[in-house]
């Protein structure tokens, strides 16, 4: 076993890598540059932790936010690495020791903020041997990328400063032109781009269209219910949103953080710190939230709102289950929405290339193909197969010709000059005397209530379908008025047929029947296992937590709680070998673990020489 693999099975508790991750460790180990992509949650610190157990000196790790590194540094310490964090929210009386650990080399990884690397680069060439720098979240350098950030412009100089050493620059996500501006912007010699599979098969993936928010409430009690005590975050698009939301949530029973950018630093930091320790499963939260997140349980992940892109959401979706095990994905799309997005690309100041962006996330979210193949096509992984855990590929849209439906709408829209957003033309197609339509003598066109016998929910989602097959678009510019394609003006004219979707109807009154009885009992979906013993682990977990003051996450993971009630170890020995418990883990709270176990199992605890 060579040396890597020992680190990686005596300090993580794991037996093997994962793909590429030993490629990337050799070539920087070996003094080579590299880009890596790897999807969130797919292994991306180990990529830079081994190789600063490896090296001579102390690996530098450039990072955005303060939570970021903190939870990575808890994590490290956890396993046995000594690894610090650098930054302003330290007492100077830290931050002056942290220094002069590194400067007794004791220290193998730093964190730091691109501003502060900037301040002490100085003072690191002179004191410090730096083995490595990585650049954590490296797609905010790039002004292609969906979470730019000025600051990071500045770690081009880096190769000047630090001409001999490797520089390994990480993202979850980037396509091929933010890729190739990272390499220039980062000044990377001959760097090797290692990208890996972004495929997270755990993740489910499902898209909810037009759900009204009572619909939308009900669907998310429901997801709660089902992950009852366990953890979620639900984005929303708005401050006002997420505190609505989160209202409504604490009705029905549920206790829920709120996360926004208008809130006091200190609230939310109490918030994000109640979610981490589970002191709070549910969390609503605009994208302000998550990126300091590395809790490897979280369960579920919600969108009660169209994300901005498809990076911003794959990026968000994958803070969910990032132990591998399965997790829920839901995504809520309405017209509404990607009007709200539109506007704020719009004024934007990189307007074409955010509304590029968000058209998109349009597509997918309208798609009726296998999403998993969408999503790994947008990141330049070709695939054509049916992943089988997306809400089209589980439940494939049967279709039925919907041309004389396309024409009366259609004809609604020409009849009023193309004058006509989606409310107005399903009010002409329902015959509804609002006062719009009234104003506007809308009641008097011939196709003023052609579509009275279909419901009005039916004909916004009928006006989606046609905006996603290309027969109509919408003119932000004009009032958000719909506009007949040339493709729409074939189907109008007869000299095309339209294929439509059944629309597929569920009783919420079902539902919300349901999600009561659900929210007052133990989840019926409770594992095969021997649940009675996950629990008691959990109790100890979270015990040995609290009394280190570190979030349960980091003690162990649920996925190691998975494998110790599969394996049932009854010495240190065999739980020194379940799933992520390396050596260090294993000599500070075996003991207690193995004895639980034994206890729940009734039988004597082996003596020290059998182990």
């Amino acid at each position: 076993m060579d040396k890597a693999h020992q680190f990686l099975k005596l300090v993580y508790g794991y037996d093997s890598f994962r793909p590429l991750q030993k490629e990337i460790i050799d070539h920087v180990v070996s003094g080579g540059d590299a880009l890596v992509l790897m999807p969130t949650g797919g292994g991306k610190s180990i990529c830079y932790q081994i190789p600063a157990l490896m090296l001579e000196g102390t690996v530098i790790v450039v990072s955005p936010l303060i939570s970021l590194m903190k939870d990575q540094v808890d994590a490290l310490q956890a396993n046995g690495i000594d690894a610090e964090a650098l930054n302003s929210s330290n007492e100077e009386y830290v931050n002056r020791a942290i220094r002069e650990r590194c400067l007794r080399g004791e220290l193998k990884i730093l964190y730091i903020s691109p501003e502060r690397l900037m301040l002490e680069i100085p003072w690191l060439q002179q004191n410090v041997k730096v083995a490595m720098v990585a650049i954590d979240e490296a797609h905010c350098v790039s002004q292609w990328g969906h979470d730019f950030r000025p600051e990071y412009t500045q770690l081009g100089t880096l190769k000047d400063q630090f001409p001999t050493i490797p520089i390994m620059a990480l993202t979850a996500t980037a396509d091929k032109v933010t890729k190739a501006d990272i390499i220039e912007q980062l000044r990377l010699h001959q760097p090797r781009v290692f990208v890996s599979s972004f495929d997270r098969p755990n993740l489910s993936l499902d898209v909810r269209k037009a759900y009204r928010k009572r619909e939308r409430l009900y669907t998310i009690l429901e997801v709660i219910a089902r992950h009852k005590e366990e953890s979620g975050i639900i984005y929303c698009l708005s401050r006002k949103g997420t505190e609505d939301l989160a209202a409504d949530l604490k009705v029905h029973g549920v206790s829920v953080g709120i996360y926004h950018a208008g809130l006091s630093h200190e609230e939310r930091t109490r918030v994000q710190n109640d979610f981490i320790n589970d002191r709070i499963h549910v969390i609503c939260a605009t994208i302000a939230f998550g990126m300091g997140i590395d809790k490897s349980n979280i369960r579920f992940v919600i969108h009660n709102n169209l994300p901005k892109s498809i990076e911003s959401y794959y990026q968000e979706i994958g803070r969910g289950g990032r132990d591998g095990l399965p997790t829920e994905t839901i995504l809520f799309y309405n017209i509404q929405d990607l009007i709200t997005l539109r506007k704020f690309a719009e004024e934007s100041g990189q307007r074409d290339i955010n509304i590029e962006k968000l058209k998109r996330m349009q597509e997918y979210a309208e798609a009726q193909l296998c999403r998993r193949r969408i999503l790994l096509n947008y990141f330049g992984e070709t695939n054509d197969c049916h992943c089988g855990n997306c809400d089209v590929c589980k439940n494939p849209p049967q279709l039925f010709d919907g041309t004389t439906i396309v024409q009366k709408a259609l004809s609604a829209i020409k009849r009023t000059n193309e004058q006509t957003g989606f409310i107005l033309t399903t009010d002409i197609l329902k015959g509804s005397f609002s006062a719009t339509v009234i104003a506007k003598g809308y009641n008097n066109l011939k196709t003023f209530g052609a579509g009275r016998d279909i419901p009005a929910g039916d004909w916004h989602m009928y006006l989606l379908q046609m905006l996603q097959m290309g027969y109509i678009e919408i003119a932000y510019n004009e009032d958000n008025h719909l506009k007949i394609t040339p493709m729409g003006e074939d189907v109008l004219w007869g000299r095309r047929q339209a294929q439509l979707s059944v629309i597929v109807r569920e009783d919420l009154r079902v539902k919300k029947r349901k999600t009561t009885i659900s929210l007052q009992e133990v989840s019926a979906n409770a594992p095969s296992e021997d649940q009675q013993l996950f629990e008691k682990l959990r109790v100890l977990r979270r015990t040995i937590a609290e009394e280190l003051g570190k979030p349960a996450y980091i003690v162990l993971s649920d996925k190691s709680l998975h494998s110790l009630v599969q394996e049932k170890p009854v010495n240190l020995l065999q739980f020194g070998n379940a799933y992520g418990i390396g050596e260090h883990k294993k000599m500070l709270f075996g003991e207690r673990f193995v004895n639980l176990i034994c206890s729940h199992l009734g039988v004597p605890r082996p003596p020290e020489s059998s182990q």
